[in-house]
């Protein structure tokens, strides 16, 4: 039996499918907002502690091409760690499955800037998503590029496919005066022989990176490669394999909320990722990719409503990955 080109795949199930995802949205969106706001912003960041608790968006790209907004899907944020699916992407083309002889691919089940656990596995990361993770990203990055930071930034741009997105550099100046648990795993790595470049210059480029704002449709449009076998939407060029896009979800699905990962799977059903900036972005492959802002996060430092919305999603529709 032939395999179908991921195209042919991607068109068969927005053909049959019938949601209405602009009143599912409108739904979600207004029951969520009449909820009291639970949570609090990444005040550890001052920058993202200014930001206004209240504004929340939702956008859904969809493999059709429509796309649907609802709230402050326009408004721009930081993305923080959802821009380590993106910096994994790029290595990942760069390195192919060598990149793992660096890192886990296993859930870390603690924080996400635990020191403990990197020293109890000889500074290797137990996954990319974790910070330790995505420092070792970083550092492949410096390696490679002279300027690592604009590669990494026009890639999230072409994936988004608009030249609109760029640094905060008031949120990254915030994050290098205050991570010095960055730092210090940075450094630690850089002794069991995992950091191969000085750490100033990895921790400016992680610095910087996880200070991309972008708005909830931008963020979206940016994921749906994700949600089309690795292939982006517009161009039609292959910007990861469909075994390198499988393994990219599989990674989203167990390791994107910290140690939440496993609720949020519970609840949810999606492949994803989260920051502290407030936003979440999700994948339903051969369907749809869908970001949420919201800044208020919980206790485990994800958005409290982005996942509460997410949920009524996969609810609300009745599909998942599973």
């Amino acid at each position: 039996m032939q395999a179908q080109p991921t195209h042919d795949i991607m068109q068969k199930s927005h053909r049959t499918e019938r949601t209405d995802y602009r009143n599912t949205l409108d739904r979600i969106f207004n029951d969520i907002s009449h909820q009291p706001l639970q949570g609090h912003a990444a005040d550890y960041i001052p920058e993202l502690a200014k930001v206004n608790p209240s504004q929340f968006g939702i956008s859904l790209c969809h493999a059709s091409g429509e796309v649907y907004n609802v709230g402050d899907a326009q408004t721009k944020f930081s993305i923080q760690s959802i821009v380590k699916v993106f910096s994994l992407a790029l290595a990942y083309r760069l390195k192919g499955e060598a990149l793992w002889q660096r890192l886990g691919v296993e859930p870390s089940g603690g924080a996400f800037n635990s020191l403990a656990l990197l020293e109890f596995e000889q500074g290797i990361p137990r996954n990319p998503f974790i910070n330790a993770g995505a420092l070792v990203i970083a550092d492949i990055l410096v390696s490679h590029w002279v300027n690592p930071k604009y590669t990494l930034l026009a890639f999230v741009r072409q994936l988004a496919n608009t030249s609109s997105i760029d640094f905060n550099l008031s949120v990254a100046a915030s994050e290098a005066t205050h991570g010095h648990r960055n730092a210090a795993l940075v450094q630690l790595m850089k002794s069991f022989g995992n950091i191969h470049n000085d750490p100033r210059d990895v921790l400016d480029v992680y610095f910087h990176i996880c200070s991309i704002e972008m708005t909830c449709q931008e963020l979206a449009q940016a994921f749906l490669v994700f949600a089309h076998g690795g292939q982006h939407p517009i161009t039609g060029e292959m910007i990861l394999s469909l075994s390198q896009t499988k393994r990219m979800n599989a990674l989203m699905q167990t390791c994107g909320f910290y140690d939440e990962s496993g609720d949020y799977s519970f609840r949810v059903g999606l492949p994803g990722k989260s920051g502290v900036g407030g936003g979440v972005a999700a994948v339903h492959p051969g369907h749809y990719s869908v970001a949420v802002w919201s800044p208020p996060l919980n206790a485990k430092g994800n958005s409290a409503r982005g996942i509460a919305a997410l949920e009524q999603l996969t609810t609300q529709t009745g599909v998942s990955i599973f």
